[in-house]
């Protein structure tokens, strides 16, 4: 018989690492897809419109009273991006290789509130709010607006007679329809498959093996 004998020992080390290949390949595969949503989602925020859903633009009187305080942007959810920075990542050490993307209960604003809770309100939009008006509060609006250019008379809901405003914060939901657009359950397997596919290039059994028999 002419010819040469193929590493067959190399051939069966290889087997025997092929399904801890796999398995790596596909939690690589699993982190890149969570990456995917994460970018979009921060994508979503940025262009106001997540999953191609736009928000709900911000009303007259927020847009005054973020200039009162001195943010220039008309941005909605985007006011000091501590929202937009809190999307995370996180590897779920489960034994269905599950992954986190969202906002962790941890995640804090630059003033130490729960990020979480504001994702929460802004995802599903909240109930009627009714806010008793102060005098100090009263004055503080006044001012605000008297800055941002705006009459006292255009201040909006507060009354004299009742004392209070009522306030409700619109449903901006900004992961869901990313969620709803990209994880498509075809589209989301089509994608998957060809991550594994790319982690495990040239990592078969045979791949890495030379030799002619």
């Amino acid at each position: 018989m002419a010819g040469t004998i193929g590493p067959w020992g190399a051939a069966v080390k290889a087997l025997a690492q092929w399904p801890s290949n796999l398995a790596q390949a596909k939690r690589r595969a699993l982190l890149q897809e969570a990456q995917f949503f994460r970018t979009k989602i921060v994508e979503g925020l940025r262009e106001q419109a997540p999953g191609g859903k736009a928000f709900k633009p911000l009303s007259t009187h927020t847009i005054m009273l973020r200039q009162a305080l001195g943010f220039k942007g008309t941005k909605a959810l985007l006011r000091r991006a501590d929202l937009r920075n809190s999307i995370a990542v996180k590897e779920l050490h489960t034994a269905d290789d599950s992954i986190f993307v969202g906002v962790l209960r941890t995640a804090k604003n630059s003033k130490g509130g729960e990020l979480v809770d504001v994702a929460r309100l802004n995802e599903e939009g909240s109930k009627p709010i009714v806010i008793k008006i102060t005098p100090k509060m009263r004055a503080f609006l006044a001012a605000a607006f008297r800055r941002a250019g705006a009459a006292a008379n255009r201040m909006g809901p507060p009354k004299p007679s009742t004392g209070v405003i009522v306030v409700q914060i619109p449903a901006r939901p900004f992961m869901g329809p990313v969620f709803e657009k990209y994880g498509e359950a075809t589209e989301a397997s089509k994608r998957f498959a060809e991550r594994v596919r790319k982690e495990m290039k040239g990592v078969g059994p045979w791949g890495t093996l030379k030799g002619t028999i």
